[in-house]
């Protein structure tokens, strides 16, 4: 018990319980992760298949004028499949620069589609490759269907950032997808406030559509297992520790210098 109660292992007690109580803690932030992505997955999967919903009865309305945007897009809406139908406003179209597909870096095609209330719907038509003569020509791009078309596409949130707009022979490239600049710089209509991912087989989609990209859940669940298994294992090993220091033999009693001899007494 003295042992116990001595200045340094009394100290080496509350680091232990010290670390072992932050690693309990990053378990839970990283279970709480597991839970967020584990969410988000469901959602992807269900809006895979299955009938697609009108998207004013998903994302909020946009009720300003001209170069506006709507209301904030609900967490539950993300990655839902939805319907919408307008005209293309190619004259507005912007290219999303640095997006990476089939193993290369290219563009993404965004394209306003105008309701007929007047509101806009930014519809990301796929990814294309960079033009071979470099950055300074753009890239080939399939043109969007002309007249009224109904496009079926997953609701992607707005991104955050800037859009750092440049126009490159001709046409205007941007490095975000965030709709409130979009929306001033087209600055033609009141726009939703996110964008579709067109699927496959959707009126001008382009030849490789946007996949929806699902979130590595169980790395979360293994980070879980690690963290808490290394609190466990600091406090096992502060008990191992003490143990091993209360059983350490005692060395109070010197040993006897072998050969010596006792001093006979003095008659």
């Amino acid at each position: 018990m003295r042992t116990v109660l001595t200045a340094r292992w009394l100290g080496l007690f509350v680091a232990a319980l010290a670390l072992a109580a932050i690693m309990v803690f990053l378990g839970r932030w990283q279970l709480d992760r597991y839970e967020l992505r584990t969410t988000m997955n469901d959602r992807i999967a269900a809006g895979e298949s299955g009938e697609a919903v009108p998207v004013a009865s998903v994302l909020p309305r946009p009720e300003g004028g001209a170069g506006t945007v709507g209301a904030r897009t609900p967490d539950d809406a993300a990655w839902q499949r939805v319907s919408v139908t307008g005209v293309y406003d190619s004259t507005r179209e912007l290219l999303v620069r640095n997006r990476t597909g089939q193993g290369q870096a290219g563009f993404e095609v965004i394209t306003p589609l105008v309701q007929a209330d007047g509101t806009a719907v930014l519809i990301d038509r796929g990814w294309i490759p960079a033009s071979p003569k470099g950055p300074t020509v753009a890239p080939a791009v399939p043109a969007a269907p002309t007249g009224t078309v109904t496009v079926i596409g997953r609701v992607h949130p707005s991104e955050s950032g800037g859009t750092d707009t440049l126009t490159v022979d001709g046409r205007t490239e941007i490095r975000r997808i965030v709709t409130g600049p979009i929306a001033r710089y087209l600055n033609q209509y009141a726009v939703y406030d996110a964008y579709l991912l067109a699927v496959d087989g959707t009126p001008g989609v382009t030849a490789a559509p946007v996949a929806v990209p699902t979130q590595n859940a169980w790395q979360n669940a293994a980070y879980v297992v690690q963290w808490w298994l290394f609190a466990g294992l600091t406090l096992v090993g502060f008990v191992y520790l003490l143990r091993k220091e209360i059983k350490q033999p005692s060395s109070a009693q010197p040993d006897r210098v072998e050969g010596s001899q006792e001093a006979a007494p003095v008659p």
